[in-house]
C-alpha cells in the first residue's frame, strides 16, 4: 500500500484481484490522486481507523467480506467518505436500496469504462468536499451561535448595567433638582432674614414669573432663566445697608448720587452671587438686565428694546408691580402709562393677561400682539404712541389689518393693552 499524502484527494481501493487492483491504482494515479490500495477488506478497515479518505472504492465479491458489507462498515468509521461499489453481478434493487440508504454513493459495473470511472470518482470527491465543507460550516455556525449567545448575555448585562446607571442618574438628577430648589429657597430665606420685604417680594416675583413662563412665548432656556432670575435677582441687595433700603422706599428723591449708584449696581452684584447657585449664563444675563428700561434709560448698562433679553423685559414688569407701594389699581395704571418707555408693551400685555389683575367685562379678553388673528373684533381702538387712531373700536381684523398693526409696532411700539371681544 502507498504512503498517505495530503496535497491531493486520497482514495482507498479494495479488491482481492491484484490485476484489477493495479489497474485501478494506475488509472487514478495518472489523474494525480493519492491512492492507497489494499487486497483485504479486513486490513482496509484497519487502515480506515488510522486515516481518512475522500473516496473508498471496493469490489463486491471478495472472500473475506462482501464489498457492500465492507462499505457499510466503512461508513461507521468514515461517514463523510464517498463509497463506490464495483461489481459484475448484483441485483438492481439491492444497489438502489444501498444508494438510497446512503451506504454507497455510486456503483460501477465491471468491466468499467475509464471515462465513466473517472467521472464517478470526480463526483465522489466533490460530494466528499461538499459534505466536509458543510460540516466545517456547521461547526463554525455552532461556534458563532455559541459566541452570539455569550455576546447576547454580555449585551444583556451591559443593558442592565446601563439601566441601573440610568436609574442612578435619574435619582441623581432628582436629587440635584431638589437641592437646586432648596438652594433657591435658602436664598429667599436669607433675603427674608436680612429684610422681610425683600423676601416677600421674591416670593411674589416667583409666582408671577412662573405664570408668565407657562403662558408666554418662551423657549425652555428662557423659561428657566425667567423663573430662576425671579428667585435670585435681588441677592445683591444684601450688600446694601438696611438704612439705604429704607431711604429708597420712603424718600428715593433724597438719595445721594453715590447711594443711587450703589442701588443701581445691585443687579451686577446679584448676577455674581447668583452664579454660585445657577451658573448658566442666560440666568445671569436676565438678572443683570431686569432693571433696564425699554427706552434705554435703565441701569446698569443702559441697553434698550430687543437688546434686553426677553425674559428680563417680562421680569421688569413684575418687579415694577411687586416693588410698588401704591394701591393695586394705581400701580397697574402706572405700568400702563409707562408701557413703551420703561416697559416693553408686549411684556406688559403678557403680565396683565396671565396674572388677571384687571377686571374685564365677560365678553372682553386681553391678548398679546402675536395672538392677533383674522376675524377678531377690537373691544377698544388701537392708537399710536402719539395718539393717532390706527384701528377703530369694533373693527373686525383681517390679515392686511393685522400686518399693518405689526408693521407699525416695529416702527413705533404700541404701548396700550389689546382687548378683543370673545
Amino acid at each position: 500500500m502507498s504512503a498517505p499524502v495530503n496535497q491531493s484527494p486520497s482514495i482507498l481501493i479494495v479488491d482481492d484481484e491484484p490485476v484489477v487492483l493495479g489497474a485501478l491504482k494506475e488509472t487514478l494515479e495518472r489523474e494525480k490522486y493519492q491512492v492507497v490500495s489494499c487486497s483485504s477488506p479486513i486490513k482496509a478497515l484497519a487502515i480506515l481507523e488510522e486515516r481518512d479518505f475522500a473516496v473508498i472504492i471496493s469490489d463486491q465479491k471478495m472472500p473475506e467480506m462482501l464489498g457492500l458489507d465492507f462499505l457499510i462498515e466503512s461508513r461507521r468509521l468514515r461517514p463523510h467518505a464517498s463509497r463506490i461499489l464495483i461489481t459484475a453481478v448484483l441485483s438492481l434493487p439491492t444497489i438502489v436500496d444501498a444508494i438510497n440508504k446512503g451506504e454507497i454513493f455510486r456503483f460501477v459495473a465491471k468491466p468499467w469504462l475509464r471515462e465513466e470511472l473517472l467521472a464517478t470518482v470526480r463526483n465522489a470527491i466533490q460530494r466528499h468536499d461538499l459534505v466536509t465543507h458543510n460540516e466545517v460550516l456547521m461547526a463554525q455556525t455552532q461556534q458563532l451561535n455559541a459566541q452570539l449567545m455569550v455576546a447576547n448575555g454580555e449585551l444583556e448585562k451591559q443593558i442592565a448595567a446601563l439601566e441601573q446607571k440610568r436609574q442612578h442618574l435619574d435619582a441623581a438628577n432628582q436629587e440635584l433638582g431638589s437641592r437646586y430648589e432648596n438652594s433657591l429657597e435658602l436664598c429667599r430665606r436669607i433675603l427674608t432674614a436680612y429684610d422681610p420685604t425683600l423676601g416677600g417680594q421674591a416670593k411674589a416675583l416667583v409666582e408671577f414669573a412662573s405664570k408668565m413662563a407657562e403662558n408666554g412665548p418662551f423657549s425652555d432656556a428662557e423659561k428657566h432663566a425667567l423663573k430662576s432670575a425671579a428667585w435670585l435677582c435681588d441677592l445683591g441687595l444684601i450688600g446694601v445697608s438696611r438704612e439705604l433700603l429704607r431711604s429708597f422706599r420712603t424718600n428715593p428723591a433724597q438719595l445721594t448720587d453715590r447711594e443711587r449708584g450703589t442701588l443701581h449696581n445691585h443687579p451686577i452684584y446679584s448676577q455674581t452671587l447668583a452664579a454660585l447657585v445657577d451658573p448658566r449664563p442666560e440666568v445671569g444675563e436676565v438678572i443683570r438686565a431686569h432693571h433696564e428700561n425699554f427706552d434705554g434709560s435703565g441701569f446698569p448698562d443702559g441697553i434698550a428694546a430687543k437688546l434686553i433679553p426677553w425674559p428680563a423685559r417680562c421680569l421688569a414688569v413684575a418687579v415694577g408691580f411687586v416693588e410698588s407701594s401704591a394701591p393695586k389699581q394705581a400701580t397697574i395704571d402706572a405700568i400702563l402709562a409707562r408701557s413703551g418707555t420703561k416697559y416693553d408693551p408686549e411684556a406688559v400685555r403678557l403680565f396683565l393677561k396671565v396674572t388677571q389683575l384687571v377686571h374685564l367685562p365677560r365678553q372682553v379678553r386681553e391678548i398679546l400682539l402675536d395672538e392677533l388673528e383674522p376675524g377678531m373684533v377690537l373691544a377698544t381702538g388701537i392708537y399710536s404712541p402719539h395718539g393717532l387712531l390706527l384701528i377703530g373700536e369694533g373693527q373686525a381684523l383681517g390679515p392686511a389689518t393685522i400686518a399693518k398693526i405689526r408693521d407699525h409696532n416695529q416702527i413705533a411700539p404700541i404701548s396700550q393693552r389689546l382687548l378683543v371681544y370673545s
